[in-house]
C-alpha cells in the first residue's frame, strides 16, 4: 500500500534530505519514526534532495506499507515520534502503487528569502539569507530573466550532481519584496543539484552592483562551474510546493 506525505521542516540542523553515513538527515529521522510508530521498516523516497541548512514547507515523500492503514493515523504516529525534530508531516494519502514523489511531479516550486538590511538578523538568522547592501530588484529580475527557458546550466550543477543532463527549463523566476523582505519564487519541472542557489548566488551580484548584467549570459553561455558566483547562502532557500497533477 502506497501513500504521499507532505512534510515541513526547518533544515539548519540537518545534513539535509538524503540520508547519509554519519550525518542527521531529515529521511532517516522520518525513517526511523516510520517503524517506532508501526514496526515497519519502510523506506521514504523524497520528490527533492535539499541541501544541509535547505528548509521545506512542502516537501513530498512516498512509503509503502505491507497493510492498508488509516492515513491520518500514519501522520498522528510518525509526527509523535517526531516530536523532539524539527520535522512535521503535514498530510497523508493514500495514492496508487505506481506514484513516485520524485519522478510523477510535473512541476517543482522554489523560493529564496532574503533580509535586505543592514542590521544583524535575530530570529531570521536561519531563516533568511542576510544581505546588507542595497539590492536593486529591477536588476535582480533582468538577470534573473536571462535564465528562464531551456538552457545547458553546466555552469550553475555542482561537481556531485546526479542529473543525466545539464539541459533544464525554467518556468518562472519572480522577484517580490515586501519592506526589507525580498521573495524570489523559481518554477521548474526539475532542477540540478545545487542550481538554485548558483543562480541566486549571480541574481545578488548583479543586485549589489558587483557584477554588470550584461555578465549574465555569457556566464551561462560559458559552460563553465569556475564563472559562476558563490553559491547563495542555504538558510534562505525553500523547497515551497510540488505538483503532479491529477492522479
Amino acid at each position: 500500500m502506497r501513500y504521499k506525505l507532505t512534510i515541513e521542516y526547518d533544515g539548519t540542523d540537518y545534513s539535509g534530505w538524503q540520508k547519509q553515513d554519519n550525518s542527521s538527515s531529515i529521511q532517516e529521522h522520518i525513517e526511523i519514526a516510520i517503524e517506532k510508530f508501526c514496526g515497519e521498516k519502510s523506506g521514504v523516497s523524497g520528490a527533492g534532495r535539499t541541501d544541509a541548512g535547505v528548509h521545506a514547507s512542502g516537501q513530498v515523500a512516498h512509503l509503502d506499507f505491507d497493510q492498508d492503514r488509516d492515513a491520518d493515523q500514519i501522520r498522528k504516529g510518525i509526527n509523535f515520534y517526531l516530536k523532539n525534530e524539527k520535522i512535521s508531516v503535514l498530510g497523508v494519502e493514500r495514492v496508487p502503487d505506481d506514484f513516485d514523489a520524485r519522478f510523477s511531479a510535473i512541476m517543482r516550486h522554489y523560493r529564496y528569502k532574503i533580509m535586505n538590511r543592514q542590521s544583524p538578523l535575530t530570529y531570521h538568522s536561519n531563516t533568511h539569507a542576510h544581505v546588507k547592501q542595497n539590492l536593486d530588484i529591477t536588476l535582480m529580475q533582468q538577470a534573473a530573466d536571462y535564465f528562464i527557458g531551456k538552457h545547458d546550466f553546466t555552469t550553475f550543477r555542482s561537481a556531485g550532481c546526479q542529473s543525466k543532463s545539464t539541459i533544464k527549463s525554467i518556468e518562472k523566476i519572480l522577484i517580490t519584496k515586501k519592506r526589507d523582505k525580498i521573495y524570489v519564487d523559481f518554477t521548474a519541472k526539475s532542477f540540478l543539484h545545487t542550481q538554485v542557489r548558483s543562480i541566486m548566488g549571480c541574481i545578488l551580484k548583479v543586485g549589489t552592483g558587483s557584477w554588470d548584467l550584461s555578465m549574465i549570459p555569457d556566464i551561462i553561455a560559458a559552460k563553465d562551474r569556475t564563472k559562476c558566483a558563490t553559491l547563495a547562502p542555504s538558510c534562505g532557500l525553500y523547497l515551497k510546493k510540488i505538483d503532479y497533477g491529477s492522479m
